[in-house]
């Protein structure tokens, strides 16, 4: 029996021998003794139970906490001049996160509109200020990533046993198992004893389980779903169209129904009660904790969640938005088929880009239903081997696990500024730098509140000219007792100067500050600068390096950070302008896991005239990139699980680099690589 499911990053198949030709299987697996017994089961667990938790308009939620405003006032957080997080008393005006300022004003003219933190020269910390101004402020994040710690470190303190693993900055997911096992074997202590009279001794199976009593542990997805309501006619469903704005975006899945969702005293009743499994006895003790800790997140720190709880992340992920705000939603095995079968398949992650629409003009097909009818061997055939992790996505399976990575240590941190004016003189980027060195200043100082002996050993800066690839400095960054601003300055200005100098035609669009290996000093070390014994600089380190891929970028000198954590994706994501600079006039995105900045074609970008079409042309690039990521993710675990040595983009050992760029086959060929 192969349950869970199937890591978009690392999948754990190979081939077809992993994959199934049923639509639907293992809903109701036979859960024996060895089962409720065993501890390392893993994601094959028939009785795994994980949720994922949402924080409600988060950003909203966290200037409310901080201005102490009452729940009920309509409140929006603004970026520039797009409105990055709207509260749901402001969506009941028709408020969304595409309206400019002064619409949402019109909508609600007692609205009360938060600038997002910012760094400004001159300042150690982001602040509030009322002359923010693109051109010498940079945007801060830091308040909601700390608010998110916070969270997180509830949910560990109330969890104990549980993995916690943040998805971003305002989601988390929680892997149940162990402790649903524990409180199983509490509840019902005949099932810690394998009876003398079972058939097949440790692997007979479990006797019936009882009945479930589903009363305050949140809405149960109906196994058999009402019928959707009739079409509204075409004139009110453009008017309803325009008042979505009220809620908030649903994840594929989620009802959107004006009908009343079924509620528990009509989802369970006769046939259903019948249906009744152990594993849904563990997803009711599961819903039981998750309800409590998100309690005590509204209690000690004020803030609503949603989640959903499921067998595998895919699931809980989909049905956290089944219902929402403040809302906890329960998908049973028995309720998976019909809950995945109407969802359009193109909203499911990855399926959204050329491959979505690869399928659905192959097959003439728009939901997973119409998918489900497509055999593995055809699809195959079609799109190659690693099409099998599409074929199981369809039917619920997700074999990706749930990584505590909360004590993981961040080898990087990356401040950054697209410009929307570019740097012409040598002077104005040491405005920046200190810009900069703020925000490495105060995650620095914060991180080793937590780890004091933590230092980086290498400080680089990257600046880019236009569309011209990028050059980077780095040099080694001494320690010192205290962080300051002034102390990282002081190396990054070194740097500019080394990089940029005074040449009169620099035009620098884009500046990058890092700290890059990132550690701690090792047990027995009495003092942290025996740590940081760094070799003296190759040549290579001495000379401009072009930011190009292909090119020995991890060797000694001139490099990009060798890694980039969580948070430096929450930045750049977060932050418009390390998405796109000069307006409408220049658009870009720098990826923050390979550092290559992309752009659109020039038929893209002259089509674009207002910041909604810029977002929306950079988004289309993002998600394009990120799908060729994974694209060559999987290339990456088919080649090493059939013992090859050859990684896309790279060359085998001893081989001469080849010119031509290998043609690419199956899933890969559509995730665009830009």
């Amino acid at each position: 029996m192969d349950l869970g499911p199937t890591s978009p990053t690392k999948p754990s198949w190979k081939g077809k021998s992993r994959a199934v030709n049923q639509e639907f299987v293992d809903l109701n697996p036979t859960i024996t003794y060895r089962h409720i017994l065993s501890q390392n089961l893993g994601v094959k667990d028939p009785l795994r139970v994980v949720a994922l938790c949402d924080s409600d308009a988060f950003y909203a939620a966290c200037e409310m906490n901080r201005l102490q405003v009452p729940p009920d006032t309509p409140l929006v957080v603004l970026q520039w001049e797009s409105l990055i997080a709207v509260n749901y008393p402001a969506r009941k005006y028709g408020i969304s996160r595409m309206d400019k300022k002064k619409d949402a004003l019109k909508r609600c003219p007692h609205l009360k509109v938060v600038h997002v933190a910012t760094y400004k020269e001159g300042e150690a910390e982001p602040g509030y200020w009322d002359d923010v101004d693109t051109n010498t402020h940079k945007v801060s994040l830091d308040y909601y990533r700390r608010e998110s710690m916070k969270i997180a470190a509830l949910f560990r303190e109330m969890l104990p046993g549980c993995e916690v693993e943040k998805a971003s900055i305002d989601e988390a997911f929680i892997d149940f198992t162990k402790p649903v096992r524990d409180i199983l074997l509490e509840r019902y202590p005949y099932l810690a004893t394998v009876p003398a009279d079972a058939p097949y001794g440790i692997d007979s199976p479990l006797p019936p389980p009882p009945p479930v009593d589903w009363e305050g542990k949140g809405t149960v997805v109906p196994v058999h779903p009402p019928p959707p309501p009739p079409d509204p006619k075409p004139s009110s469903k453009e008017e309803d169209s325009e008042r979505e704005g009220e809620t908030e975006p649903q994840s594929p899945g989620a009802s959107t129904s004006t009908t009343p969702l079924p509620t528990l005293d009509t989802d369970l009743h006769g046939e259903e009660d019948d249906t009744t499994t152990w594993h849904d006895v563990a997803l009711s003790i599961a819903s039981e904790l998750m309800f409590k800790a998100r309690q005590e997140v509204l209690k000690q720190l004020n803030y609503s969640t949603s989640a959903g709880v499921a067998r595998n992340k895919f699931l809980a992920k989909l049905a956290a938005s089944y219902r929402k705000p403040d809302g906890q939603s329960i998908l049973r095995n028995a309720a998976i088929p019909n809950y995945l079968i109407p969802m359009p398949f193109q909203k499911i992650r990855f399926l959204g880009g050329k491959l979505g629409k690869a399928f659905a003009e192959q097959y003439d097909v728009s939901t997973v239903g119409d998918l489900l009818t497509i055999s593995l061997d055809e699809m195959q055939s079609k799109f190659g081997e690693e099409s099998v992790w599409v074929y199981e996505i369809l039917r619920g399976i997700d074999r990706s696990e749930v990584k505590d990575k909360g004590t993981t240590l961040t080898k990087s941190m990356l401040a950054s500024k697209n410009l929307p004016k570019p740097i012409t003189k040598a002077s104005e980027g040491y405005h920046w730098i200190r810009v900069l060195a703020a925000e490495l200043a105060l995650r620095l100082n914060d991180a080793r509140k937590l780890s004091p002996n933590l230092w980086p050993k290498t400080i680089v800066l990257h600046a880019r000219k236009g569309y011209e690839p990028g050059r980077s400095k780095q040099a080694p960054f001494p320690f010192t007792k205290d962080v300051t601003v002034d102390f990282i300055a002081a190396a990054g200005g070194k740097l500019w100067k080394e990089l940029v100098g005074n040449t009169s035609t620099m035009k620098v669009s884009s500046v990058q500050l890092a700290f890059t290996g990132i550690g701690v000093s090792e047990a027995g070390q009495q003092t942290i600068e025996g740590f940081f014994g760094s070799k003296p600089p190759s040549k290579r380190s001495r000379d401009d390096v072009k930011e190009h891929p292909g090119e020995a970028r991890a060797q000694e000198g001139i490099d990009r950070p060798a890694e980039v954590s969580k948070e430096d994706v929450d930045n750049q994501m977060e932050d418009p302008q390390a998405r796109s600079r000069s307006g409408t006039d220049e658009l870009s995105y720098t990826c923050p896991r390979c550092q290559k900045t992309i752009r659109p074609n020039a038929a893209s970008s002259t089509t674009v005239q207002t910041e909604e079409e810029c977002e929306t042309v950079l988004t289309g690039l993002r998600l394009e990139h990120d799908d060729w990521h994974f694209a060559q993710d999987l290339v990456r675990e088919e080649a090493t699980s059939s013992g090859k040595r050859i990684i896309p983009g790279q060359t085998t050992q001893g081989s001469k680099p080849k010119k031509r760029r290998k043609e690419t086959k199956g899933i890969e060929k559509f995730f665009t690589r830009k």
